[in-house]
């Protein structure tokens, strides 16, 4: 079996953030959260990457990420998610300009993917933990069809202290495996109820309570290269449903596919933890707590600097 590989989706300009926030320095030496991430795959055990990024971002994002994991002995490949990139058949809206979400981009990717694949998010900050949890999944495995594994980080390690976030919530079986996933899209620190939070559906009215405790994906997933037809063979049946309902703005997100296998019984999710704490620029107002927070591991011995020597 090939040694598993790292997949990362940096294609996002990050709406809300309002820049590219993919290369936004966080580091001494000009690093961004992902060079962190890299970094700790890289210790873990990963020695290829897969770079998912636009071509509108392309020169930025070589210029930058790409140059300084270079130099690090990774073996780096390149894919591009284009909102034009659908099955036969299908084109795209017209008034719609961004791709079609996260399940989307892994099969943007497909032709890069040769091995198990440990997929991440790029402006997301994991923690070294995560990273040895999956690549050690991933290098026991023989490839069987269907199994899969997550990663699952605690609520309230998780959140963002200057607004909403996403996240999956995530159901798990006595044996350990994932039984369900579920997207929320508007999560936030309760303020009622410290340590705790709470989601709103589409109203941001009706509150109901999360406990900081709950399990949630935070896109740091094992799959075997099989993971990819079957995200062909239900993009056609949501891409039905997309055109019709919300052809502008619907996501084809990783938790929706692996939920649909989970129901039809064609795959099974060890689900992995991590106690290490999230961080991640989902704001402005979030980057100066990043930068305290890799401070402080650097000034403990946790990152050399600068990170790649």
């Amino acid at each position: 079996m090939k040694k598993p590989i790292l997949v990362v989706m940096a294609a996002g300009m990050g709406s809300r953030y309002g820049g590219l926030k993919q290369i936004d320095p966080v580091g001494s030496a000009g690093e961004a959260i992902l060079d962190y991430s890299l970094f700790d795959a890289r210790q873990a055990g990963f020695e290829t990457v897969v770079f998912i990024i636009k071509h509108e971002i392309e020169q930025d994002f070589k210029q930058t990420v790409g140059a300084r994991v270079a130099a690090s002995g990774m073996e780096i490949r390149y894919a591009y998610q284009q909102l034009e990139d659908l099955p036969a058949g299908f084109a795209a809206p017209q008034g719609r300009t961004k791709p079609w979400g996260t399940a989307h981009a892994i099969r943007a990717a497909r032709q890069a993917i040769d091995a198990p694949f440990a997929v991440i998010n790029a402006d997301d900050y994991y923690g070294p933990h995560g990273f040895k949890e999956i690549y050690s999944y991933l290098s026991a495995q023989d490839g069987a069809p269907g199994e899969y594994a997550m990663v699952g980080f605690l609520l309230r390690n998780t959140l963002s202290e200057n607004g909403y976030v996403s996240r999956g919530v995530c159901s798990v079986s006595p044996e350990g495996y994932l039984d369900e996933v579920v997207e929320r899209t508007r999560i936030e620190t309760d303020p009622a109820a410290p340590g705790a939070a709470r989601f709103t559906l589409d109203d941001g009215a009706t509150w109901q309570p999360l406990a900081g405790e709950t399990l949630v994906s935070m896109n740091l997933w094992g799959f075997g290269p099989d993971f990819l037809d079957a995200i062909d063979a239900h993009f056609a049946a949501f891409l039905q449903t997309a055109l019709a309902q919300n052809p502008l703005k619907a996501e084809y997100y990783l938790p929706s596919v692996v939920s649909a296998m989970l129901e039809e019984g064609t795959a099974r999710v060890r689900v992995l933890s991590s106690p290490d704490r999230w961080y991640g620029i989902t704001y402005h107002e979030d980057k100066p707590t990043v930068q305290a927070a890799i401070a402080q591991k650097t000034a403990a011995g946790e990152y050399p600097a600068p990170l790649w020597g």
